[in-house]
């Protein structure tokens, strides 16, 4: 019974219009009073409520969704483990464990001192202790390294009050981010019922986007449509608001084991705000002058759908090029993926000036199984990327024949995995078609280290241009400076 109760609710997923609402309005009210005893059951249903708050077709569905999701953690079992996989993990009432830098460690022991600690029950390698902690305990020297199976969990809870928990007692004395790392301390996140776990956490909206209509398909977007469309609105936000939204970003991507370079390292005083359309709101944001990369511009995104965490994208920018990473949230897979995508593009031609952009083997099915699965390599494709590799152009020319003359074909695995043997590339027109094709930034990097006073020349130029202000500064030189523009094409294309 509660197996069909959840296929009738999946069903909803893809079926949208004003008549359906009250018929879903009375399957949520039937589920909210049902107790799912299945660990399976519990994650579709949490999964399928957080897909329906995202994508509402009414308001009273929104609060339906938010009822049971508000109370989740009332449903969870005493056995934990099956919540932790990175595609479900962040549920209430379940808890994670995960190794995190020194900068997310810190970040996550001051948002919930209550709730995070180190998981000794999961710290398989507590000797990596020994090297740091001695430095802070001279007496543990008498333990370690001469006894075996030294007790750290006890040096250190005898080291500070018994009131306070050991996270904070390490970080507060351990300041120096590579010793941290070395110890590789796992720390255990406990939920309970925190705003800041998945089924919880919505950043506040004014009006819900409600879908009367079915949702944007692949073939309803257009990329070299959206490129050219009028500039989205921008606003930058202040310091007490982007801390705000930074604090929720971190905890989205901790809940799901994931750190980005730029949300360990954000540019408070740089967030901004785009609001995108269809209830998505873009947050973004480079990383200040210390930790900038030498050569190119790096930002980041986290993407809200009705106030809820849906996604992230992270952009690396030299000159007119962005290598784009793109994160839809599993949960979210069966939404208007395209349509974000391109949304996402046209923000980013707009704020940095790119008119190339580039999806690397990885994000395409390159030792990247779900990819593959996913037929990732056709999303790209068909929204007008095309591939760098001779090779891989002809295998497209042969694969897209072939859906041609047989409707319903399908690539098969073992050719989506060599479909993801190099980059794919979509340049905006006026463009110089092919300058980036076989250019790496690796190249690039190698060729600076160890070059001469020409190549010290161009490091000292890229350096003065990233010290001051935004790297939309550094990247409209790059872009305008067609000499050096050239210079570094040349320099990171192998020859």
């Amino acid at each position: 019974m509660f197996s069909e109760l959840i296929q009738r609710l999946e069903l909803w997923k893809s079926g949208f219009g004003p008549a359906c609402a009250t018929d879903l309005e009375g399957l949520l009210t039937t589920i909210a009073g049902e107790k799912f005893a299945d660990t399976a059951d519990l994650i579709r249903l949490h999964e399928t409520l957080l897909f329906l708050r995202a994508y509402p077709l009414s308001e009273r569905i929104a609060r339906l969704a938010d009822d049971i999701l508000y109370a989740f953690e009332g449903r969870i079992p005493e056995d934990l483990d099956p919540f932790e996989e990175p595609e479900i993990s962040g549920i209430a009432g379940t808890s994670l464990t995960a190794v995190f830098t020194y900068e997310f460690a810190r970040h996550l022991a001051t948002l919930y001192p209550r709730d995070i600690d180190i998981g000794w029950d999961r710290y398989d390698e507590q000797d990596r202790l020994g090297p740091v902690v001695r430095k802070l305990l001279p007496m543990l020297q008498e333990d370690w390294p001469v006894e075996a199976h030294v007790p750290f969990q006890q040096w250190m809870a005898g080291a500070h009050p018994r009131r306070q928990s050991d996270l904070p007692w390490l970080l507060a004395h351990v300041t120096d981010a590579d010793a941290y790392d070395s110890m590789q301390v796992p720390l255990t996140w406990r939920m309970g019922s925190s705003r800041y776990s998945r089924s919880r956490l919505r950043l506040p909206v004014r009006k819900l986007f409600l879908h009367r209509e079915p949702l944007l398909r692949r073939a309803d977007v257009s990329l070299e449509s959206e490129l050219v469309a009028a500039p989205l609105p921008i606003k930058r936000l202040a310091r007490p608001e982007a801390r705000r939204i930074l604090d929720a970003i971190v905890a989205t991507s901790a809940m799901r084991y994931r750190e980005l370079y730029g949300f360990s390292h954000p540019e408070e005083a740089g967030v901004y705000h785009a609001a995108a359309g269809r209830g998505v709101d873009i947050y973004f944001f480079g990383v200040p002058p210390k930790w900038r990369l030498p050569l190119r511009a790096y930002h980041a995104a986290m993407f809200f759908k009705n106030g809820v965490p849906a996604g992230y994208v992270e952009v690396l920018s030299l000159c007119e090029r962005a290598e784009v990473g793109f994160n839809l949230y599993y949960t979210f897979r069966e939404g208007e993926s395209a349509w974000l995508y391109v949304r996402l593009l046209r923000l980013f031609h707009q704020v940095l000036g790119v008119t190339c952009f580039s999806a690397d083997p990885y994000q395409i099915g390159h030792e990247n199984e779900e990819a593959v699965e996913s037929g990732a390599f056709w999303f790209y494709r068909k929204l007008g990327f095309r591939p760098t590799s001779p090779e891989v152009a002809q295998l497209v020319t042969r694969e897209e024949n072939r859906m041609r003359k047989t409707p319903g074909y399908r690539s098969s695995k073992r050719t989506l995995e060599k479909l993801a043997d190099g980059h794919l590339l979509y340049e905006m027109p006026g463009t110089s078609t092919g300058d980036w094709d076989r250019f790496h930034i690796r190249t690039l990097a190698q060729r600076l280290e160890k070059g001469g006073r020409a190549e010290k020349r161009v490091v000292a130029e890229i350096a003065r241009m990233k010290r001051g202000g935004p790297e939309t500064r550094f990247l409209r030189w790059s872009q305008g400076e067609k000499g050096m523009r050239e210079l570094l094409v040349e320099w990171g294309t192998p020859s």
